[in-house]
């Protein structure tokens, strides 16, 4: 039975490996949005599908037996793409998603919103130089902040030009406590803005921010499909696939 891992993130890797270690076949779907991503073991494809459609025809012509979907949480489009096309297919479809902050131990101390465009009047309530990791699909978002000092992290460059007074640094997880702390004090940040991604990868801004008394504003994770089977662990997602058989 050939397996179609929906996603890039970390958890998605370390499945396809787990996958194709137990001999299965196993194609992973990447967006390519990111240059330069980790490739994960096996075969693998880049771009979108064309829709629900597109990804009807995927499934129906490439023998595909069932489809994890181990996109980034906010990553919706696809995720409801792969839930309407798996329904129409009769495939088994299961989301391996890994655990967010909500369950973090300081996520009481978090201003919570529920999208990136509430995130914008969320800091500015609460502070003049913001620390953007919201990612770089959305930063338009704050376009109106010419009259302040905006540090933006991001792994591409955006596509537009930023106003003169924002600062943009280019890199890739995992980021450590002290780098986070040391990059804050630096740069005078008095608010985080960034989604609730989850992970091990950049959770050390969260920490940082506390131990600075800087204010995190947190962009809450899209609802899921109803009805769609989720998992938070890559070994969990073997143990469904293998169930299959």
């Amino acid at each position: 039975m050939r397996i179609l891992l929906l996603g890039g993130t970390g958890e998605a890797r370390t499945l396809a490996a787990r996958l194709v270690d137990a001999g299965h076949d196993v194609v992973s779907s990447l967006a390519g949005r990111v240059s330069r991503p980790a490739l994960p073991v096996g075969s693998v494809r880049t771009g979108g599908f064309g829709g629900v459609d597109g990804l009807v025809g995927h499934l129906r012509d490439g023998g595909v037996g069932a489809v994890v979907d181990a996109t980034h949480p906010f990553a919706e489009q696809i995720t409801a793409n792969a839930a309407e096309a798996c329904a129409v297919t009769g495939l088994p479809l299961l989301r391996l998603q890994r655990p967010g902050w909500e369950r973090h131990r300081l996520a009481e101390r978090f201003h919570w919103v529920d999208d990136v465009e509430s995130a914008r009047p969320a800091a500015e309530g609460l502070g003049v130089r913001p620390f953007v990791t919201t990612g770089r699909q959305q930063l338009e978002t704050f376009a109106a902040w010419t009259d302040r000092y905006v540090l933006v992290r991001v792994v591409d460059p955006p596509e537009w030009s930023v106003p003169h007074t924002w600062e943009v640094l280019r890199a890739r997880g995992p980021y450590t406590y002290a780098a986070e702390l040391a990059l804050m004090e630096d740069r005078r940040v008095d608010v985080v803005l960034t989604k609730d991604s989850g992970g091990a990868l950049t959770e050390a801004k969260l920490e940082a921010a506390t131990a600075l008394g800087v204010p995190v504003v947190v962009v809450r994770r899209p609802p899921l499909p109803g009805g769609l089977g989720v998992v938070e662990a890559p070994d969990a997602a073997l143990a469904w696939v293998r169930s299959l058989r």
